[in-house]
């Protein structure tokens, strides 16, 4: 086995819970190349991972768009000839790139159907027992090689300089908040973080606000909910939009607690034991996206209708979306406080 090729190129937390799989290959093959094909954008984060030889990014809404793209891409992949080929996303585009690898062992999931078509060996995702980490380790059963559970994500030095000047000075507790969120029910009500914002401030925790591009405007909502004074303003340091996808990571690896919905940014965290908070509301933990690790707690309200999807809708089903309302500022300011005890004791 001398050339693998990882296809993961949904969204930046299935990459991140791919570490595990890519940790056990290359444990099993030291002598093999790497090779991790993720979505345009995520890319960056994993070009330090020593596992890997190289970090490829697929433009699924660019340039290898469509099936023209997609075929063009498989075939120019055919011509380096992988050995295998393992993709946990079952898209049909996916499965048709695979393919066209020509590689000659390729590894998917029984389902959808066409998958047996695209792959030589495919196993049972089993959905419903397993969380994530370990359904895309059950990849590896046709290889019959041990496996790890823990992931390790290694970020470029340059990133965590960026984080440590910025945080330079340092005389308080720092709370991290991203209150963005992909699917609009994943999202806490801006309210409730304008009141936690408020909170910290008062209680002498500095507030770091992230966002991704785009989110700007959510970052400022929260800051000016939060009417804060002149001077309380100090403690806020807005980083929205600021910071690339690797410096986003380490800045969060340096803070004393983490506040988010369920996100990417979310898995950023508990992969570096950062301590975190995570909302969930139309997501449950059964769905095996759950933040792990000791240093992680999630507040969720039960409701009859949860989960409503795998993702979260554009809107609540019920109307009333109290999954996420029933939360309270107060009950989560409780969580954070907590974890800030802990770290600085």
């Amino acid at each position: 086995m001398t050339r693998i090729g990882i296809w993961n190129t949904a969204f930046l937390g299935d990459a991140i819970l791919t570490l595990p799989l890519i940790h056990s290959l290359s444990a099993a093959y030291p002598d093999a190349e790497l090779h991790f094909f993720v979505r345009k954008g995520v890319d960056q984060l994993f070009v330090a991972q020593p596992e890997l030889c190289t970090v490829r990014s697929f433009a699924k809404r660019g340039a290898q768009k469509g099936f023209s793209g997609a075929y063009s891409y498989g075939q120019k992949l055919a011509k380096e000839r992988f050995d295998l080929w393992i993709s946990p996303h079952t898209s049909f585009r996916s499965g048709l790139i695979s393919r066209w690898t020509s590689a000659g062992k390729r590894i998917g999931y029984s389902k959808p159907w066409f998958n047996n078509w695209f792959y030589t060996h495919t196993v049972d995702r089993a959905f419903d027992q397993f969380d994530e980490i370990e359904r895309l380790l059950r990849l590896l059963g046709p290889l019959q090689i041990p496996v790890t559970t823990k992931p390790h994500l290694v970020l470029p030095e340059e990133a965590h300089i960026a984080a440590a000047e910025t945080f330079a000075i340092r005389n308080a507790p720092l709370l991290g908040i991203h209150p963005g969120s992909t699917w609009p029910t994943k999202q806490w009500p801006l309210e409730y973080f304008s009141k936690i914002v408020r909170k910290a401030i008062n209680q002498g925790v500095k507030v770091v606000l992230f966002a991704g591009p785009g989110e700007e405007p959510l970052a400022a909502k929260v800051l000016e909910g939060a009417q804060l004074s002149p001077q309380q303003q100090d403690g806020v340091l807005n980083l929205a939009g600021q910071l690339s996808m690797t410096e986003l990571a380490a800045h969060i690896a340096a803070l004393d607690c983490y506040l988010s919905g369920d996100s990417g940014p979310m898995h950023l965290a508990w992969v570096q034991e950062t301590p975190l908070v995570a909302i969930f509301g139309p997501t449950v933990r059964k769905l095996g996206f759950f933040p792990r690790g000791k240093n992680s707690t999630v507040l969720e309200h039960t409701l009859p209708c949860r989960p409503c999807s795998l993702h979260g809708p554009k809107e609540c089903p019920e109307g009333h979306h109290d999954c996420m309302r029933k939360i309270t500022p107060e009950h989560v300011w409780a969580s954070i406080a907590q974890k800030l005890e802990q770290r600085n004791v």
